[in-house]
Protein backbone atom coordinates (compact mmCIF):
# COMPACT_ATOMS: atom_id res chain seq x y z
CA UNK A 1 0.00 0.00 0.00
CA UNK A 2 1.29 3.46 -0.91
CA UNK A 3 1.58 5.76 2.06
CA UNK A 4 0.17 9.29 2.03
CA UNK A 5 2.69 11.66 3.61
CA UNK A 6 2.27 15.40 4.09
CA UNK A 7 4.98 17.82 5.13
CA UNK A 8 3.64 21.05 6.65
CA UNK A 9 6.05 23.98 6.83
CA UNK A 10 5.10 27.33 8.37
CA UNK A 11 6.23 30.24 6.16
CA UNK A 12 9.05 32.37 7.65
CA UNK A 13 7.56 31.42 11.02
CA UNK A 14 9.25 33.68 13.59
CA UNK A 15 9.19 36.72 11.30
CA UNK A 16 5.58 36.05 10.25
CA UNK A 17 4.46 35.89 13.89
CA UNK A 18 6.12 39.25 14.52
CA UNK A 19 4.43 40.78 11.47
CA UNK A 20 1.10 39.34 12.63
CA UNK A 21 1.48 40.76 16.15
CA UNK A 22 2.86 44.09 14.91
CA UNK A 23 0.86 45.15 11.83
CA UNK A 24 3.21 48.07 11.19
CA UNK A 25 5.82 45.49 10.15
CA UNK A 26 3.66 43.90 7.44
CA UNK A 27 5.19 44.15 3.98
CA UNK A 28 8.53 45.29 5.40
CA UNK A 29 11.88 43.48 5.59
CA UNK A 30 12.07 42.03 9.09
CA UNK A 31 14.79 40.04 10.83
CA UNK A 32 14.28 38.33 14.17
CA UNK A 33 17.43 38.69 16.24
CA UNK A 34 19.81 41.32 17.55
CA UNK A 35 21.32 44.11 15.48
CA UNK A 36 24.64 44.25 17.33
CA UNK A 37 28.03 43.62 15.72
CA UNK A 38 28.11 40.02 16.97
CA UNK A 39 24.42 39.21 16.55
CA UNK A 40 22.95 36.61 14.21
CA UNK A 41 19.67 36.53 12.25
CA UNK A 42 17.33 33.88 13.69
CA UNK A 43 14.69 34.31 10.97
CA UNK A 44 13.94 36.62 8.06
CA UNK A 45 10.67 37.69 6.46
CA UNK A 46 10.17 37.06 2.75
CA UNK A 47 10.58 40.78 2.12
CA UNK A 48 14.06 40.53 3.67
CA UNK A 49 14.90 37.31 1.84
CA UNK A 50 14.56 39.14 -1.48
CA UNK A 51 17.75 40.97 -0.52
CA UNK A 52 19.56 37.73 0.32
CA UNK A 53 19.00 37.89 4.08
CA UNK A 54 18.91 34.39 5.59
CA UNK A 55 18.73 32.77 9.02
CA UNK A 56 22.10 32.13 10.72
CA UNK A 57 23.57 35.09 8.85
CA UNK A 58 25.59 37.68 10.84
CA UNK A 59 23.37 40.71 11.46
CA UNK A 60 26.00 43.11 10.10
CA UNK A 61 25.98 41.20 6.80
CA UNK A 62 22.18 41.24 6.71
CA UNK A 63 22.13 45.02 7.32
CA UNK A 64 24.63 45.54 4.54
CA UNK A 65 22.48 43.55 2.11
CA UNK A 66 19.28 45.29 3.22
CA UNK A 67 19.90 48.77 4.70
CA UNK A 68 16.18 49.14 5.58
CA UNK A 69 16.11 45.87 7.52
CA UNK A 70 14.10 46.05 10.75
CA UNK A 71 15.43 43.96 13.64
CA UNK A 72 13.01 42.67 16.29
CA UNK A 73 13.76 40.67 19.42
CA UNK A 74 12.59 37.08 19.50
CA UNK A 75 9.63 35.99 21.58
CA UNK A 76 9.96 32.22 21.96
CA UNK A 77 7.04 31.98 24.36
CA UNK A 78 4.75 33.38 21.67
CA UNK A 79 6.24 31.16 18.94
CA UNK A 80 5.74 28.09 21.14
CA UNK A 81 2.13 29.09 21.77
CA UNK A 82 1.39 29.36 18.03
CA UNK A 83 3.30 26.15 17.31
CA UNK A 84 1.17 24.26 19.86
CA UNK A 85 -1.99 25.52 18.19
CA UNK A 86 -0.75 24.38 14.77
CA UNK A 87 0.17 20.97 16.20
CA UNK A 88 -3.32 20.58 17.66
CA UNK A 89 -4.78 21.26 14.19
CA UNK A 90 -2.56 18.58 12.62
CA UNK A 91 -3.57 16.03 15.24
CA UNK A 92 -7.23 16.48 14.31
CA UNK A 93 -6.44 14.57 11.12
CA UNK A 94 -4.02 11.86 12.31
CA UNK A 95 -2.15 10.69 15.40
CA UNK A 96 0.89 10.06 13.21
CA UNK A 97 2.40 13.55 13.46
CA UNK A 98 6.18 13.95 13.71
CA UNK A 99 7.34 17.49 14.53
CA UNK A 100 10.73 18.24 12.97
CA UNK A 101 11.05 21.58 14.73
CA UNK A 102 8.85 24.35 16.10
CA UNK A 103 7.62 25.26 12.60
CA UNK A 104 7.37 22.03 10.56
CA UNK A 105 6.05 18.49 10.81
CA UNK A 106 5.38 15.29 8.88
CA UNK A 107 1.95 13.65 8.87
CA UNK A 108 1.03 10.16 7.75
CA UNK A 109 -2.58 10.39 6.58
CA UNK A 110 -2.78 6.96 4.96
CA UNK A 111 -5.60 6.29 7.45
CA UNK A 112 -6.87 9.71 8.47
CA UNK A 113 -9.20 10.26 11.43
CA UNK A 114 -11.87 12.02 9.37
CA UNK A 115 -11.95 9.40 6.61
CA UNK A 116 -11.29 12.04 3.97
CA UNK A 117 -9.03 9.72 2.01
CA UNK A 118 -7.33 12.33 -0.18
CA UNK A 119 -4.00 13.68 1.12
CA UNK A 120 -4.40 16.70 -1.17
CA UNK A 121 -7.78 17.59 0.33
CA UNK A 122 -6.40 17.09 3.84
CA UNK A 123 -3.41 19.36 3.16
CA UNK A 124 -5.71 22.03 1.74
CA UNK A 125 -7.99 21.83 4.78
CA UNK A 126 -5.04 22.00 7.19
CA UNK A 127 -3.59 25.08 5.49
CA UNK A 128 -6.99 26.77 5.52
CA UNK A 129 -7.53 25.96 9.19
CA UNK A 130 -4.05 27.23 10.14
CA UNK A 131 -4.79 30.50 8.33
CA UNK A 132 -8.18 30.87 10.03
CA UNK A 133 -6.97 30.05 13.57
CA UNK A 134 -3.52 31.69 13.58
CA UNK A 135 -3.58 34.28 10.80
CA UNK A 136 -0.42 32.69 9.37
CA UNK A 137 0.28 30.82 6.14
CA UNK A 138 1.78 27.36 5.75
CA UNK A 139 3.10 25.47 2.74
CA UNK A 140 2.56 21.78 2.14
CA UNK A 141 4.29 18.98 0.27
CA UNK A 142 2.47 15.75 -0.51
CA UNK A 143 3.93 12.45 -1.67
CA UNK A 144 4.47 8.79 -0.79
CA UNK A 145 7.39 9.22 1.63
CA UNK A 146 9.13 11.75 3.87
CA UNK A 147 11.93 12.59 1.47
CA UNK A 148 9.64 13.52 -1.40
CA UNK A 149 7.08 15.32 0.80
CA UNK A 150 9.80 17.46 2.38
CA UNK A 151 11.18 18.53 -1.00
CA UNK A 152 7.68 19.16 -2.35
CA UNK A 153 6.83 21.60 0.45
CA UNK A 154 9.63 23.95 -0.67
CA UNK A 155 8.54 24.21 -4.29
CA UNK A 156 5.60 26.62 -4.04
CA UNK A 157 6.59 28.53 -0.89
CA UNK A 158 5.25 30.71 0.54
CA UNK A 159 1.58 29.81 1.01
CA UNK A 160 1.65 27.05 -1.59
CA UNK A 161 1.26 23.35 -2.10
CA UNK A 162 2.93 20.80 -4.37
CA UNK A 163 2.28 17.12 -5.04
CA UNK A 164 4.83 14.58 -6.26
CA UNK A 165 2.82 11.65 -7.58
CA UNK A 166 4.33 8.14 -7.56
CA UNK A 167 4.51 8.03 -11.37
CA UNK A 168 6.32 11.38 -11.48
CA UNK A 169 8.82 10.74 -8.67
CA UNK A 170 11.60 9.15 -10.72
CA UNK A 171 11.70 11.90 -13.35
CA UNK A 172 11.41 14.59 -10.69
CA UNK A 173 14.39 13.25 -8.73
CA UNK A 174 16.53 12.81 -11.83
CA UNK A 175 16.16 16.51 -12.68
CA UNK A 176 16.65 17.74 -9.10
CA UNK A 177 19.86 19.64 -8.33
CA UNK A 178 21.89 17.85 -5.68
CA UNK A 179 21.74 20.93 -3.39
CA UNK A 180 17.97 20.56 -3.27
CA UNK A 181 18.11 17.04 -1.86
CA UNK A 182 16.88 16.84 1.72
CA UNK A 183 19.75 15.42 3.78
CA UNK A 184 22.55 16.75 1.55
CA UNK A 185 24.24 19.81 3.03
CA UNK A 186 26.76 22.25 1.55
CA UNK A 187 29.86 20.20 2.38
CA UNK A 188 28.43 16.96 0.98
CA UNK A 189 27.10 18.77 -2.11
CA UNK A 190 30.58 20.20 -2.78
CA UNK A 191 32.13 16.73 -2.45
CA UNK A 192 29.51 15.36 -4.84
CA UNK A 193 30.23 18.11 -7.37
CA UNK A 194 33.90 17.18 -7.23
CA UNK A 195 32.89 13.60 -8.03
CA UNK A 196 30.76 14.71 -10.98
CA UNK A 197 27.43 14.38 -9.20
CA UNK A 198 25.30 17.44 -9.98
CA UNK A 199 21.73 16.14 -10.02
CA UNK A 200 19.62 13.11 -9.20
CA UNK A 201 20.38 11.47 -12.51
CA UNK A 202 24.13 11.65 -11.79
CA UNK A 203 23.61 10.25 -8.29
CA UNK A 204 21.52 7.39 -9.60
CA UNK A 205 24.39 6.21 -11.80
CA UNK A 206 26.53 5.43 -8.74
CA UNK A 207 26.35 1.94 -7.27
CA UNK A 208 25.79 1.26 -3.57
CA UNK A 209 29.37 0.12 -2.83
CA UNK A 210 30.91 3.25 -4.36
CA UNK A 211 28.55 5.57 -2.48
CA UNK A 212 29.24 3.87 0.86
CA UNK A 213 32.98 3.99 0.17
CA UNK A 214 32.82 7.74 -0.43
CA UNK A 215 30.12 8.79 2.04
CA UNK A 216 30.02 6.12 4.74
CA UNK A 217 26.61 5.07 6.12
CA UNK A 218 24.98 8.06 4.41
CA UNK A 219 25.91 6.48 1.08
CA UNK A 220 23.19 3.85 1.52
CA UNK A 221 20.64 6.61 2.17
CA UNK A 222 21.80 8.50 -0.94
CA UNK A 223 21.51 5.31 -3.00
CA UNK A 224 17.88 4.89 -1.94
CA UNK A 225 16.70 8.48 -2.27
CA UNK A 226 18.16 8.70 -5.79
CA UNK A 227 15.55 6.04 -6.57
CA UNK A 228 12.77 7.67 -4.55
CA UNK A 229 13.03 5.04 -1.81
CA UNK A 230 12.49 6.21 1.77
CA UNK A 231 10.95 3.71 4.18
CA UNK A 232 11.35 5.84 7.31
CA UNK A 233 8.04 5.88 9.21
CA UNK A 234 6.43 9.01 10.62
CA UNK A 235 7.33 8.71 14.31
CA UNK A 236 5.11 10.73 16.68
CA UNK A 237 6.91 9.73 19.86
CA UNK A 238 10.59 10.46 19.44
CA UNK A 239 12.96 10.58 22.38
CA UNK A 240 14.98 13.78 22.57
CA UNK A 241 18.63 12.82 22.13
CA UNK A 242 20.31 16.19 22.52
CA UNK A 243 19.79 19.82 23.50
CA UNK A 244 21.90 22.61 22.07
CA UNK A 245 22.61 26.16 23.16
CA UNK A 246 24.91 28.87 21.82
CA UNK A 247 26.53 31.96 23.30
CA UNK A 248 28.11 34.69 21.19
CA UNK A 249 30.72 36.84 22.92
CA UNK A 250 31.11 40.56 22.33
CA UNK A 251 34.68 39.99 21.10
CA UNK A 252 36.82 37.04 20.11
CA UNK A 253 38.45 35.11 22.94
CA UNK A 254 42.14 34.80 22.14
CA UNK A 255 43.84 33.68 25.35
CA UNK A 256 43.57 30.43 27.29
CA UNK A 257 42.73 32.45 30.43
CA UNK A 258 39.64 33.96 28.74
CA UNK A 259 38.48 30.62 27.37
CA UNK A 260 38.77 28.87 30.74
Amino acid sequence: ILRKIIHIDMDAFFASVEQLDHPELKGKPVAVGGSGPRSVVAAASYEARKYGVRSAMPSVTAKRLCPDLIFVSHNFERYTEVSSLVLSILKEYTDLVEPLSIDEAFLDVTDDKKNIGSATVIARKIRSEIKDKTGLTASAGISVNKFLAKIASDINKPDGMFIIKPDDAERFIENLAIEKFYGIGKVTALKMHNLGIHNGSDLKRWDLVSLVRNFGKAGAFFYDIARGIDDRPVEPYQERRSVGTELTYEKDLTTSFEII
